[in-house]
This record gives C-alpha cells, sequence and structure tokens, in this order.
C-alpha cells in the first residue's frame, strides 16, 4: 500500500473511500480499487511498478544482507517492495487486505520465493505474531483514518520478533498541521505510538524525497529488546 501520489483520478478515489468510511469499514476500499483495475496498473494510484525509492536507498546505505532472516511486508500491493528484500535474502512473507491485489502479484512474479497471503491487519493470523526479525511497512498506516491509527500501528509493532527491526516509511507532517484526506501524513507524536508498543526507536529521518514538488517523509527504525 501506498500513498496517492500519482493517482489518476484522485476524486473518484475519494468517494471510494468515503463510501466506505461511511459504513464504517476502514479498509474494504482496497479490494474495490484492485478488483475494479482490471490488472491495469494506471488504475493503482501507488502502483510504480518499482520498489520504493526510499526502501532502495536506505538497504543500500545501511548494506543490509538479509540471508537467514525472516522478513513480512504489510500491505505489500504487487509486491515490488516485497520482491526487494527477496532479493537482498529475506524470507519474505508479504500481505495484503486485497485478495486481487495479491492474486495479481502471484501473477507478476510467477517464480518468486516470496510467500503471498491476503491477510487483514486488524486480524493478524496467530502463529504471524512475534514471528519476524524485520518488519516492513511504507504507506499502510498513513492510509488509515486517525480513529484506528493507533490500533494499526500497535498491530505492525506485533509482527516483530524479540531482537527484530520494524521499518516504517511514511508521509510527514507537523504535530500541529492538520490533515484531511488520504493519505494522511503521520506526526511525530503519532509515530511515537511505536515506542510504547515495546520497539526502541535506533534512528529516525525527516526529509523531502526526490518528488516534484518534494513530499516530507519519515524513515523510522525500531527494535524489539531481545528479551
Amino acid at each position: 500500500m501506498s500513498s496517492t501520489d500519482n493517482s489518476p483520478d484522485k476524486q473518484a478515489l475519494r468517494e471510494l473511500i468515503r463510501e466506505h468510511y461511511k459504513k464504517k469499514d476502514y479498509v474494504g476500499w482496497f479490494e474495490a480499487l484492485y478488483a475494479g483495475a482490471g490488472r491495469d496498473t494506471g488504475k493503482i494510484p501507488w502502483a510504480d511498478r518499482r520498489p520504493n525509492a526510499n526502501l532502495i536507498a536506505w538497504l543500500d546505505r545501511e548494506q543490509i544482507r538479509g540471508q537467514g532472516r525472516s522478513a513480512v511486508v504489510v500491505g505489500c500491493g504487487l509486491g515490488d517492495d516485497a520482491e526487494l528484500l527477496a532479493r537482498h535474502g529475506f524470507k519474505v512473507t508479504a500481505f495484503d487486505v486485497s485478495s486481487s491485489a495479491i492474486e495479481w502479484a502471484k501473477q507478476r512474479f510467477p517464480r518468486t520465493s516470496v510467500t503471498y497471503a491476503q491477510a487483514d491487519l486488524f486480524n493478524l493470523p496467530a502463529e504471524w505474531v512475534g514471528g519476524f526479525e524485520f518488519v516492513f511497512e511504507a504507506y499502510t498506516i498513513q492510509a488509515l483514518p486517525q480513529l484506528v491509527r493507533n490500533q494499526a500501528v500497535d498491530a505492525v509493532a506485533s509482527l516483530c520478533k524479540p531482537g527484530g527491526e520494524v521499518l516504517v516509511i511514511c508521509r510527514a507532517r507537523g504535530d500541529d498541521e492538520p490533515t484531511e484526506e488520504v493519505p494522511f501524513p503521520i506526526s511525530p507524536a503519532e509515530m511515537a505510538r511505536f515506542d510504547s508498543g515495546g520497539l526502541r526507536r535506533m534512528a529516525f529521518e525527516d526529509f523531502f524525497d526526490g518528488q516534484d514538488p518534494p513530499v516530507r517523509r519519515f524513515r523510522v527504525l525500531y527494535q524489539r529488546a531481545s528479551g
């Protein structure tokens, strides 16, 4: 899942989201969007058909090698980030609430080593809780309203096993800046929820990306105590 940076029809997307929000369904619009796209990536605002540039930069800078480590990608969409982590050696599980997105990802990468699964962040399989050494979350939390944001943060954090790491990349805003529509940029105060979930902040980057116009992002690394 990503932001609506490249949305081909922002108004139609906003209407789709509003329809589901009225029913207190905060994630159903993802399946509606993917299912209605007819495998046309141009109809998915965040489907760039390449991995997240800010993940690539981090992996390269930190010289990350995942051999022997398990990883999970939250809201994996069409799978580009999951495939990147697999190329870095991780044993990757990637999930999305949209079954259409998962089937599409499998079609795109028929020889993948990634385990793709349909799953709801708010109702995770019990065996996944505390089950991964590396958790990657990009742009999923920012696509959810503040009403369920703390619950989403807690769910992401719960995937990390003792001694494991969580990397979060998101749109950013100041604590006093308003946010009115998807994507909802995340404030430092909201990010602090990860710290209260048993994770320790190891690095916090606040930067503007290379888009035109530039978008403010946070890239934050957490670690869970080993015991």
